[in-house]
């Protein structure tokens, strides 16, 4: 069987996976809260709007499974969602960051929560970190890019919102974002762009979700 053929069976398989069953599981406030790690679990974190529960809930085919929000930082939980029956993964919707309207403290709470999650979940099989293409890695993202890298967390770039921009400027803001992801020891080599709202990219990375998570 060729490549081709091993993508196109493991993309129909991720179609037919994620349009059944998806739940809601729990919200973890603290580490304390957390699942027990009985399955793999793929995260996804970016700045606040960078569009997470859009692409969530575009994954899985839902409207609502992930709240969507125009109020930045509204995330500020780690939210588990279960796909399968049997529960085959789970997908880990992670605070957002960059743009919280939140007391120091709270930021650093979040912060800690984080860095101790991806350094200590065992399960944790991959981390999607989201990029929005209006505007490109931010000082932020690479922070972010940098903490997973030290916890030695393999992680695939996600530009979201790619309809929103001219084509021009999504290839310029594309180069510039595989560049920097090239400095990155745990950064995936290939870009995934997105569209939540058109459907670009989302069965590709509805394979790649699937792909990650069994390995």
């Amino acid at each position: 069987m060729s490549d081709d053929d091993d993508y196109t069976e493991l993309a129909a398989e991720a179609g037919r996976l994620f349009s059944g069953r998806v739940e809601f599981l729990l919200s973890a406030p603290s580490l304390q809260f957390l699942p027990e790690p009985t399955v793999p679990e793929v995260a996804f974190c970016g700045r606040s709007n960078v569009g997470k529960s859009s692409l969530l809930n575009a994954l899985t085919g839902r409207r609502s499974l992930a709240r969507t929000s125009v109020t930045p930082g509204r995330t500020q939980e780690l939210n588990f969602f279960e796909v399968g029956e049997p529960t085959q993964f789970r997908l880990v919707d992670m605070p957002g960051y960059g743009f919280a309207k939140a007391p120091p403290a709270v930021v650093e709470k979040w912060r800690r929560m984080v860095r101790d999650f991806l350094r200590g979940r065992v399960v944790l099989k991959r981390n999607l970190v989201l990029i929005d293409s209006r505007h490109g890695v931010k000082p932020v993202d690479v922070e972010m890019m940098k903490m997973l890298d030290e916890s030695a967390v393999g992680y695939r770039v996600v530009l979201t919102k790619a309809d929103k921009i001219k084509a021009s400027e999504l290839d310029a803001v594309l180069v510039s974002t595989t560049a920097e992801a090239r400095k990155h020891s745990a950064a995936y080599p290939v870009i995934h762009v997105t569209s939540a709202e058109k459907g670009m990219g989302i069965d590709e990375l509805r394979a790649a979700v699937l792909a990650d998570a069994r390995l």
